[in-house]
This record gives structure tokens, sequence and C-alpha cells, in this order.
């Protein structure tokens, strides 16, 4: 009965209709690295810096996770008969799910940010949507959902320990070039730990964007120490726009150059993400100081 109830698909069929699928093709596109490729730097020019830099630590820290513990386990996908997001997932497995474990770290952590109502039940109809929606495509049994849900609520409860005030002071004091350091020591590690002779290179890009995003960063704390004062709602919208496609056209202008060049794909994809880190924490502001769209306080005196 428990084995049935974690494993068999068969009774998801019933509910699949053109609509159903139309909603949670759009729910698990949030569980997709071009989502985070959008969501993730919107945040970080219009919303808070350094809220979206922590959710983009805990973002890259359950990816790993999630990819070290498939690679462990193993563990098969459902039947490919019962697949609508097949190609998506090829060659990968199922145990545990990295959308419902991403999608319970990150929104509810959001949500724990923020400290408002609405956000928890935005969190609660988001993590929900994004978890079902792995069931309902058919790429993720139970068992696959549930584990991801558990270990993206063990991932909050850890990493809310790593950001408590005194923690985060001490790390502070230390020199500049410690986090570098770490990101940097880590990418090579993951060789070393990733478990039965698996290739961790594809989930190694989330490492070097991190790392391009934290070296912004520090140049983009140096050029405006203070949160931005932002201007009307419809030129943040235009911000944001003109941001993603920029995001998004430098890494066609990368990829593209690197295919030309010869270059491996591997070594395209990391120079890519470490650019695209760059891009949306120091960059893009850059422009948009540059075009009078984001200024500091004190200019406005």
């Amino acid at each position: 009965m428990v084995e049935s109830f974690l494993h068999d698909m068969s009774w998801v069929l019933p509910f699949r209709s053109e609509t159903a699928t139309i909603i949670f093709n759009g729910f698990t596109f949030l569980g997709y690295t071009p989502f985070f490729l959008i969501f993730l730097p919107i945040g970080y020019w219009l919303w808070d810096r350094a809220l979206f830099t922590r959710l983009a630590v805990l973002i890259a820290i359950t990816a790993l996770v999630n990819g070290w513990l498939k690679d462990f386990w193993q563990d098969a996908r459902p039947d490919p008969a019962f697949q609508l997001d097949a190609d998506r997932v090829e060659g990968s497995y199922g145990l545990p799910s990295g959308h419902a474990q991403v999608a319970v770290a990150m929104w509810f952590w959001l949500a724990y940010e923020i400290r408002r109502p609405w956000a928890w039940a935005a969190a609660f109809i988001i993590a929900a949507g994004v978890c079902l929606s792995r069931l309902y495509l058919g790429v993720h049994d139970v068992e696959d959902v549930l584990a991801g849900i558990g270990l993206g609520i063990l991932s909050i409860a850890i990493f809310a320990l790593l950001v408590r005030e005194h923690v985060v002071a001490r790390w502070r004091r230390l020199p500049a070039w410690v986090d570098f350091v770490v990101i940097v020591a880590a990418i090579p590690a993951l060789w070393l730990i990733w478990p039965n002779g698996e290739d961790p290179t594809g989930i190694a890009a989330v490492l070097f964007l991190l790392l391009g995003w934290f070296a912004g960063a520090s140049l983009d704390r140096r050029a405006a120490p203070e949160s931005p004062i932002l201007p009307a709602w419809w030129l943040q919208a235009l911000m944001a726009v003109g941001g993603v496609l920029g995001l998004f056209a430098l890494r066609k202008l990368l990829v593209t150059g690197g295919i030309a060049a010869g270059l491996p794909e591997a070594i395209i994809g990391h120079v890519a993400a470490a650019a695209m880190g760059v891009y949306a924490t120091y960059i893009a502001p850059a422009i948009f100081r540059a075009l009078k769209l984001m200024k500091q306080p004190q200019a406005m005196q």
C-alpha cells in the first residue's frame, strides 16, 4: 500500500487536461534555470541587494545538495509513459525532486525574510504549485517530491543558523577575498566528493555563477555603498526588461563566441555563468547608474 502510494503514477492520468497542463507547465517553469536568471537579478536591482544575495547562496547550496543526492541514490524517474516533461529531465535521476527542494527553500526563505502574512501565503501557493506540477507532469513520484520538501525545510533551518547576526558579523570581519577563496576551492572539491563516479561538470556552473555574483556584488558595493533610490514604477519595469534582455544577450554572445572558437562546452558554460553573475550584480547596476535610473542618497541632496 505504502509502496504503491509512493511510486505508482497512474492516478495522475485522470486529472490531466489541456488547461491543467498549461497551468502546471507555468508552475514547473519556476524551478528551471531561466526563471532564476530572471528573478534573482531583478530582485537584486529593484528590491534588496543583500536579501537576494542571500537567496542566491541558498539556492546554489540547495541545488548542489540536490545534485549530489540524486547521483548518490540514483533513483530512476517514473516510467517515461507518464512524463510530459521528459525532454528536460532526460538522463537525470529522480530522488529527491530538485524543483520541490528548491521551491520550498527559496519561497519560504523569502517569506521568512519579508515576515508578512501575504508572503507566507504566496510561498505556500507557489511551492505547492511547483511540487504538484512535478507529479502532474509525471517526472517525479510522490517519494521524490516528499523527499524534496523535507530537504527544502531542512535547508531553511540550517541556512537560518548560518546567517544569524553574530555569525555574519564574524564572517564580515574576514578579508573580502575569503568569499572568493571558499567558492574557488569548492569547485575542484566537487570532483573529489561527487558520488558513484558521476560527473559534476553541469552542476559546477552554479558555483561559477555564484563566483561571478560575489565578484560583481563586491564591486557594486564599492561603487554604490547605500541602497539606491529608484525611479517611477514604469521605469523600473523598463529596467527589469532591459536588464534581463541584456543578460540573455550576453549569454548568447559568449556561447556563440565560444563555439566559434572551438572551446569545450563545459568551459563555455562556466565562463558564461561567471559572466552572467558579474553582469547581474555589477555591470547592469553600473549601466542603470550611468543612465540616472539608480541614484545614491547623497547624490540626491
